[in-house]
């Protein structure tokens, strides 16, 4: 069997000029997307991968958009069954942050609920804050917030088939989704240690992904090349740098 190598492009900035001027990568579909902040190789004490892995892993890999709640709900449970986390803790956060206030990214409010909440909208209600405002009084602030953490997890399992045969379309194991992440994670401590290092102001490459091995591959501002084994990241590592 042919071994899949898939290249994801990436581009690092010291400090992007976006509004919100992080250091860290970006994948090149996600740079046009206002509300993408740049990820770097850290990552939270439940989840053993960065923001960036996710990004590729649960967004990009799995056919959907970077941004917008529909996609987050989507990606989110990839991200749960990849590493064990329970979904609804980021998702009750995203309801109480946003949608209980009103703000819905990627579509109108109306589009992203339920059908059974929009089917008891009057129609004169179309404001964003209206919405919620009479839907808490129909149903109660924590009612209602779980309605809407439900939601969020209908939406990410419905596409549960689409992603699987997605995966299989571009010759990747779904299976192995788990082993990939840290293999890419692997990849992204030793890039983004190097930049900081060498003090690049930005470097763009790709990361390649296979079934076998997962590598780094940068084209600026020098070539360099990480490359390990996805069965077991630690041991298995080549690296190419030319400073």
């Amino acid at each position: 069997m042919i071994e899949p190598d898939i290249s994801v492009p990436v581009t690092y900035q010291r400090e992007w000029q976006d509004g919100f001027g992080a250091r860290g990568w970006k994948l090149d579909v996600s740079i046009g997307e206002p509300s993408v902040i740049a990820a770097t190789a850290e990552h939270g004490e439940r989840i053993p991968t960065s923001v960036l892995v996710h990004d590729i892993l649960d967004h990009h890999l799995c056919g959907f958009g970077i941004g917008g709640h529909r996609n987050e709900a989507m990606a989110l449970m990839q991200l749960a069954s990849r590493t064990g986390a329970d979904p609804r803790q980021d998702f009750r956060q995203i309801v109480e942050e946003d949608l209980m206030r009103g703000h819905c990214n990627g579509e109108s409010l109306r589009s992203f609920l339920p059908q059974d909440l929009v089917a008891l909208l009057p129609d004169h209600v179309c404001d964003y804050g209206d919405i919620i405002n009479f839907l808490t009084r129909e149903f109660g602030k924590d009612a209602l917030q779980d309605i809407l953490v439900d939601h969020f997890v209908t939406l990410g399992a419905s596409v549960q088939d689409k992603v699987e045969l997605h995966w299989l379309f571009m010759g990747l194991d779904y299976k192995h989704r788990s082993e990939m992440g840290l293999a890419l994670q692997h990849l992204l401590v030793q890039i983004d240690h190097l930049v900081r290092e060498q003090a690049w102001e930005q470097a763009h490459g790709w990361f390649s992904i296979g079934n076998n091995q997962c590598a780094i591959e940068l084209d600026m501002p020098v070539p360099i090349q990480f490359t390990t084994r996805v069965d077991d990241p630690m041991k298995h590592c080549a690296e190419e740098f030319t400073p």
